[in-house]
């Protein structure tokens, strides 16, 4: 239970770490940006392959109740339902359900109806079939040609079942020739979790309730956060129109209330989750696709793939190995014969929030907040918790 608190007690216990947890080291870094209202609050989390090293609060979930983060705080993830979303279906390529190369349409067949803008002017629009069909791999690493969402898509992303949905990106001309561009897409990953359905008989929802949360504890990852969840859900917070101060604001993209059973599961960014169920996921990562108690959930050529930059130099234009693998932004191309995390990889949220999973350090590292832009120097807040995580945990 939360309790608004006078300014002396709170000077003293915002910053204080949960019972029973390590000295906030870790949680020191971002106090300064705390401090100058840079940043609203955050949990950070800090572990091993097989432990939690540290979680850690700083700040506030409430600033205007001056309610304190607490270590079990939801947030909404966004964006890193992707690498869940990628694992799921991998499962599915590990047990010959669906092949990574295989094109869309053998599993959704409005596809092979796709189309490609050749040609587009201001009064003017020349379509061509595609040079060859956007496939799963596609999907997985936006460059399928899907755009980001459809016009149907509006006001709220999660208007849909994914069986609409998708069949809107059908009938929604492809941006490029797939494999030729990276640009990133929604569209993409939700239509990966349309395949999971087809693929295995089952709901997405269902399936990764199942198959990926259950097996690792992740029991508060959810679409709809139930009534009581929410009051433990962080407030979104943006910088207000003179860049002065932060302000609250409502998430934006999602439907309200949060908890309604018309609010659709999406693949792309639909989940909220706390610090420890991320840390669980990218845990099972870092040890190569295995669950707490040994059980396998992904192959490690599975995992290889997931960690692996798969765009070659769409992103990084020959700079070096950085670029995204399969629902993962990864910084190493992967090896036939090498460790089944190719190297660091993570991918972060709408909202600020972020997993890191560094196999060289063997840490997984996650930062929780929830901010729709920074003021000043705050966007630095999370180099500053993962350079201070790494000085003290980093073998």
């Amino acid at each position: 239970m939360r309790f608004s608190r006078c300014p002396l007690l709170l000077a003293l216990l915002v910053f204080a770490p949960p019972a029973g947890a390590a000295d906030p080291k870790v949680a020191d870094s971002l106090k300064p940006f705390v401090e100058k209202n840079q940043l609203a609050g955050a949990v950070v989390l800090v572990a091993g392959p097989d432990k939690v090293l540290t979680i850690e609060t700083v700040g506030f979930a409430d600033r205007e109740s001056k309610v304190a983060m607490q270590p079990n705080d939801l947030f909404w993830i966004a964006s890193m339902s992707k690498p869940m979303t990628a694992a799921a279906l991998m499962m599915l390529v590990d047990e010959k359900k669906v092949a990574l190369d295989d094109p869309i349409a053998k599993y959704v067949p409005e596809f092979k109806e796709a189309w490609v803008i050749a040609e587009q002017g201001k009064d003017q629009l020349l379509l061509k079939r595609p040079q060859r069909p956007p496939t799963v791999r596609d999907c997985l690493r936006h460059t399928s040609g899907m755009p980001f969402a459809t016009a149907l898509e509006r006001p709220t992303l999660d208007r849909f079942a994914l069986s609409d949905g998708v069949r809107g990106y059908a009938i929604t001309p492809l941006q490029y020739e797939p494999g030729t561009k990276y640009a990133y897409s929604n569209a993409g990953i939700n239509t990966a979790g349309r395949i999971i359905e087809i693929a295995s008989g089952q709901s997405y929802e269902d399936f990764m309730a199942k198959r990926l949360f259950a097996p690792l504890g992740m029991a508060e990852t959810v679409w709809r956060p139930t009534a009581e969840q929410q009051k433990r859900l962080a407030k979104t917070y943006k910088p207000n129109k003179d860049k002065t101060d932060l302000e609250a604001t409502p998430i934006g993209q999602l439907a309200y209330p949060l908890d309604a059973p018309s609010r659709q599961p999406m693949p792309a960014g639909g989940l909220f989750s706390t610090a420890k169920d991320v840390g669980a996921f990218g845990q099972m990562i870092l040890r190569g696709g295995t669950a707490p108690d040994g059980t396998r959930l992904l192959s490690e050529v599975a995992v290889r793939e997931m960690t692996g930059t798969q765009t070659g130099d769409l992103l990084n234009k020959g700079k070096g190995e950085n670029g995204y693998g399969l629902g993962l932004s990864t910084a190493r191309k992967a090896k036939p014969d090498g460790p089944a995390v190719a190297g660091p990889c993570g991918h972060g949220g709408a909202y600020a929030t972020n997993l890191w999973i560094d196999p060289d350090k063997k840490l997984v590292l996650v930062y929780m907040v929830q901010h729709a832009g920074f003021l000043g120097d705050g966007g630095k807040a999370r180099g500053a918790f993962e350079k201070t995580a790494a000085d003290i945990y980093a073998k």
